[in-house]
């Protein structure tokens, strides 16, 4: 074990100081760490910068704009949980009018939920200024179809699409809502937290997970009008413009799938966009087991395959996407996401045929060095610039230093998924739709 240290301290110091053979295995790892990952990173970092450095420095604009938002509640299995839901979007501070459409998929056979959604418009019936709406679909269609039939009970100019599971900090409607003053925003991705953060070690690194990629990086993104998506358990939008695009579409993965759509626009219309507000918070349930988490994340990771390569492969040029998108989309969700987890892979098998234990233990430290600089840096960022909760997410510190571990899982993982996609078409089997549904999907 001491010589194992000593070769690996060694090896270390061969790569940090360039010598011959530390940068044959430096040269080995820094090129595609240095072209596709910090870019990315020192342009999200560029945009917190501008963001935190408006903040700080500018008046912010007082808006007199209430117009009537309609909240689309997606609900399935939820049970008792969608009266939290319910409750938080009517106790909202915000004085314009609210529908809550409470959209109830396979009424039959969840008719606890149902009983639950009937009991919440009893009891805030008389609440001023907020109407519940009640539509419960008896045969279950999937997530889309209910979606869609909420959308056609909305009158509001701004439409919000909510999960069952998922309850709101009550200025969340007031934070958003704002921006669609300038006819310009046509889309508002709200910020997700982890509201079951406590349950499990899992659901804590996930906290951390949400707090860097949700939170904090699509501020950055927001300020170069590149979001990458907008949540689906948690999306805002211009009533008319969504029409216009003819609704969601069939299948699964309905919200990169309408960010992608919505985009197709910007190339043709340079001042559309679609904008990030963190302090529009909502907080949604995440898996508490590793086993429910992979599960989760191999439609997640599957899906991004199924959007970019079949679904919107014809619709991937700058024309319609615009330079920006296009080469944000490329970089972050072509590369980033789905070339970059099997170039790690790759490197590990190929490392571990190739070099001695020594060196490989070497190569992965320095892998692993380089992961949590930027898990700090990005940690530290939210926190102490972009949190409303500073002191709940420094509960997770003293998980910092094994996330850039569970990273390298989920993007390992990603392979999987990716493969999965490819080979065994996962996404016409989806949780998130009846078989019936997603099998007349031509994609």
């Amino acid at each position: 074990m001491i010589s194992l240290v000593s070769d690996v301290i060694e090896t270390l110091a061969e790569i940090l100081f360039m010598a011959d053979s530390g940068m044959e295995f430096a040269m080995r790892f820094v090129p595609f760490i240095l072209f596709i990952e910090v870019p990315f990173y020192s342009l999200v970092l560029l945009g917190l910068a501008k963001y935190i450095t408006r903040q700080h420095f500018s008046t912010p604009r007082q808006v007199n704009f209430r117009p009537t938002v309609s909240c689309i509640v997606l609900c399935y299995s939820e049970g008792e949980g969608i009266l939290a839901s319910i409750r938080s979007l009517v106790e909202q501070q915000y004085s314009g009018h609210v529908q809550i459409i409470v959209v109830i998929d396979g009424a039959v056979q969840n008719d606890t939920t149902y009983q639950v959604a009937l009991s919440a418009q009893k009891r805030f019936k008389h609440w001023p200024q907020r109407d519940i709406i009640l539509v419960p679909k008896w045969q279950r269609g999937g997530r889309v179809s209910s979606i869609n039939a909420g959308f056609n009970k909305c009158r509001g100019l701004v439409t919000m699409v909510l999960d069952g599971d998922t309850s709101f900090d009550n200025d969340m409607i007031a934070n958003s809502v704002p921006h669609f003053s300038n006819e310009n925003i046509v889309a508002v991705s709200g910020s997700l937290r982890v509201r079951n953060v406590d349950a499990s070690w899992v659901t804590r690194l996930q906290a951390i997970e949400y707090l860097i990629s949700i939170h904090t990086s699509k501020v950055g993104l927001s300020e170069f009008n590149v979001v990458n998506n907008i949540s689906g358990a948690f999306g805002i939008f211009r009533t008319e413009f969504i029409r216009a695009v003819g609704g969601w579409d069939a299948g699964t993965a309905e919200d990169l799938d309408l960010t992608m759509r919505i985009k197709q626009y910007f190339g043709r219309h340079k001042n559309l966009r679609i904008i990030f507000e963190p302090k529009a918070i909502g907080h949604t349930d995440v898996p508490e087991t590793m086993r429910d988490f992979l599960l989760q994340r191999l439609r997640w990771d599957g899906d991004l395959y199924w959007l970019y390569f079949r679904k919107h492969s014809s619709g991937f040029v700058p024309r319609l996407l615009g330079w920006a998108n296009f080469i944000g989309i490329l970089w972050y969700g072509v590369l980033f996401q789905i070339v970059m987890p099997f170039m790690i892979l790759i490197y590990l098998v190929y490392s571990f045929f190739v070099y001695q234990l020594p060196q490989v233990v070497a190569i992965l430290l320095l892998v692993y060095g380089f992961y949590l600089l930027v898990t700090t840096v990005f940690y530290t960022v939210g926190v102490a610039g972009i949190s409303e909760r500073p002191r709940a997410d420094l509960k997770q510190t003293w998980l910092v230093p094994i996330f850039p571990a569970f990273m390298l899982v989920i993007r390992l993982w990603a392979t999987v998924a990716v493969l999965s996609e490819l080979f065994l078409h996962n996404s016409r089997y989806s949780t998130m739709a009846p078989f019936w549904v997603l099998k007349r999907n031509k994609y």
